[in-house]
């Protein structure tokens, strides 16, 4: 049994826009005056010309590592909170390190969209081992659960033979977690001669929802569908039944952009995905999740009318080390920019132990001058080629390191 759709989750997509660039001026608004960091970012810009992806472009992007630099300068959230840390109702500290906290109760992460597209529903009772420890993600997946009107057992990460005894005692429902721990608790269940039978859906993230895993799953009579966020934005986008690319959640605005740039690249062409979200107590204008995507064509086949991504594709930062030195992908943009191309890749080898770097341009151009401006932003000699548009392969590749490691 699934729930219907919402009528947000079929509305026309120039409705969505107009709600979500209303939403987007509404949390610019507060973030101008709630928030030091925004405040600063932010000075200069009119609230009310925000009414189209292209003046949303003109916004500056912050990026992870910007976020760690702040936080560190001004603890604990670098200016962007809206609330003292006592005011939240919990906060949390992941990887990086970087302060993330929780404004008000509730599914304020907005996952119980892809838990109920995965088909959960009041009455189950969800398995949530998704971890409790110092990050979100476990009271993102429990409050979902309970806003749904699932019960929730907060398994959390390891101890798999108390995992599996309590599937049995309680008769669990619905998995939430990443994708290949169930299949770890189902096996040592199998294992002990005492199966557990009575799941029947799950809602994967955290790490690739490979097709021999999901057929294993199919086997058993499990439908695993993927979600797709982040600890600092929530849900980004979801699976549904027809298996076909991921919805983006109603409430954020998403773009594709060139990564080490804010630029938006063509529908259907490979880049990193940015979000913006509306939380008040948190606003995140234009955060670069470092993840590469792209928008599928079309509309899902279940009805729902937002726009769908392919999936996670990689890692936007491909920072590497040419002889002892950082290159960045915004570097590599910065030279493309100046010269008026729309697609490079800087290409880095190794011969006898030597690095090399070659940049490839889409189109044509003076390369005695594209090579200065490679050398000035890099500090580092390389070679210039151009290729015809539309050469260089669509993955989303700016610095494609070709040294084995």
């Amino acid at each position: 049994m699934t729930s219907p759709l919402d009528p947000r989750e079929t509305r026309s997509q120039d409705e969505r826009e107009t709600a979500l660039f209303a939403a987007l001026r509404q949390a610019f608004a507060q973030a101008s005056v709630g928030s030091a960091h925004y405040a600063k970012s932010l000075q200069g810009i009119d609230a009310g010309g925000l009414t189209s992806r292209a003046a949303l472009a003109a916004l500056p992007v912050l990026r992870k590592s910007d976020l760690i630099a702040a936080q560190e300068a001004a603890p604990p959230f670098g200016g962007l909170g809206t609330l003292a840390p006592d005011a939240m109702a919990r906060l949390f500290l992941s990887p990086g390190p970087i302060a993330e906290p929780q404004g008000t109760d509730g599914d304020i992460w907005r996952f119980s969209r892809a838990l109920r597209a995965a088909g959960f529903v009041a009455g189950d009772i969800a398995h949530n081992c998704f971890s409790y420890h110092l990050t979100p993600a476990g009271f993102m997946f429990d409050s979902a659960s309970r806003a749904l009107g699932c019960a929730v057992f907060p398994g959390g990460i390891g101890n798999t033979e108390q995992q599996a005894l309590a599937m049995r005692r309680y008769g669990t429902t619905a998995y939430a977690g990443t994708p290949d721990f169930l299949k770890t608790i189902l096996e040592k269940a199998d294992e002990s001669g005492q199966p557990v039978t009575s799941i029947k859906k799950a809602s994967v993230g955290g790490g690739p929802l490979f097709p021999d895993l999901r057929a294993w799953y199919e086997d058993r009579g499990i439908s695993c569908l993927q979600n797709y966020g982040t600890a600092d934005v929530g849900l980004i986008a979801y699976e549904t039944s027809a298996k076909e690319g991921l919805i983006i959640d109603e409430d954020v605005l998403v773009e594709i952009v060139r990564p080490g740039t804010g630029d938006p690249v063509p529908e259907g062409e490979v880049g990193e995905v940015v979000v913006t979200v509306f939380d008040p107590s948190y606003p995140l204008i234009r955060f670069a999740t470092g993840d590469l995507s792209a928008i599928l064509s079309g509309e899902c086949p279940t009805g729902r009318t937002n726009t769908r991504l392919k999936g996670w594709m990689g890692r936007a930062d491909q920072t590497t080390k040419v002889k002892g030195m950082f290159v960045h992908p915004e570097q590599v943009a910065r030279v493309a920019k100046a010269h008026g191309f729309e697609k490079v890749r800087l290409e880095v080898t190794e011969t006898g132990g030597k690095d090399s770097m070659v940049l490839i341009c889409e189109g044509e151009g003076d390369t005695d001058a594209v090579v200065a401006t490679l050398q000035s932003e890099s500090r580092l000699k390389g070679d210039v080629r151009f290729v015809a548009v539309g050469e260089l392969p669509n993955d989303g590749k700016v610095i494609d390191d070709q040294r084995s490691m």
